[in-house]
């Protein structure tokens, strides 16, 4: 078989595993399917807390004792009511595949639990991520923290709002970067669900992402598609309007013609829908 054919099958089998993907009732399982079951180690159910969603997952490239990996902390979305951490190892195999130890945790959801209870879990996971993951082999010094739509803005305000992580015993300093997949970052409590979830705060404005953008915010790249259709796209551009009005690093990526699920494939073996922005995540990924 010539190199070439080689190459278009590849594309032709990269694009019927994203047109499925895109398609079915239940992508991530697809995914999951999808992800290679080797070159990773995986330790489950790892306790960060003592409810029963304080548990985390955490993939590890092979073992190397020369290396010591950055962490990568990834919190899934379902509009803080869904969600479970088995159903990312598509993302935990593909971080770890490109050398990073990787944390996916559970947190604490609606009806159980509103506002500001999934943040104070995701700090809990901070710290035991600062305090454990030189165990696992990552370094402790290096951690970037990626959120897809909810997860997106768990991890931004982790990483903007830094009492969450004062309260929990973590050194906010260890944040070296910030991926925020199609998140909500700007936005009225305009639905139902947003009502329930944010309105007993004592002040609104506690809950939005950019009422804390500031100088010292560790570097960001915000990835959106522009017909997100679920969480509009105005929500990136105006938090990168707010960073780069206080001269915080911030690179905003709006993919043409992507809705809201796809951007989660950037973190997949898959790719798509822009292997140049998965490309430039694993980069931004491995930042000293």
């Amino acid at each position: 078989m010539t190199i070439i054919r080689r190459v278009l099958l590849c594309l032709a089998a990269g694009l019927i595993a994203f047109c499925i993907v895109s398609t079915v009732k239940d992508p991530v399982a697809v995914l999951n399917w999808l992800a290679d079951r080797s070159g990773y180690e995986r330790e489950t159910d790892i306790a960060y807390g003592d409810r029963p969603r304080q548990r985390l997952d955490v993939y590890r490239p092979p073992y190397d004792p020369e290396a010591e990996p950055p962490v990568v902390v990834f919190f899934y979305g379902g509009a803080w009511s869904s969600g479970n951490r088995d159903d990312y190892r598509f993302v935990g195999q593909f971080l770890a595949s490109q050398g990073f130890t990787v944390v996916i945790p559970d947190y604490r959801l609606r009806p159980e639990v509103a506002f500001p209870a999934f943040l104070e879990d995701g700090a809990r996971v901070l710290r035991w991520t600062q305090d454990h993951i030189a165990i696992q082999g990552g370094d402790p010094r290096r951690i970037f923290l990626i959120g897809h739509s909810a997860g997106a803005y768990n991890a931004m305000m982790l990483a903007l709002d830094r009492r969450y992580g004062a309260a929990a015993g973590f050194d906010a300093t260890r944040i070296r970067g910030v991926v925020g997949l199609a998140g909500p970052y700007d936005f009225t409590l305009h639905t139902d669900l947003l009502r329930w979830v944010f309105g007993a705060a004592s002040d609104p404005r506690d809950t939005q992402p950019v009422n804390f953008a500031a100088s010292g915010a560790p570097p960001i790249l915000l990835v959106t598609g522009d017909k997100d259709d679920t969480v509009n796209p105005e929500n990136s551009r105006s938090l990168a309007r707010h960073l780069e009005a206080v001269h915080s690093p911030v690179v905003l990526r709006e993919l043409p013609g992507v809705r809201h699920l796809s951007v989660v494939l950037l973190l997949s073996r898959i790719g798509w829908p822009d292997r140049a922005v998965q490309d430039e995540i694993v980069r931004f990924l491995k930042a000293p």
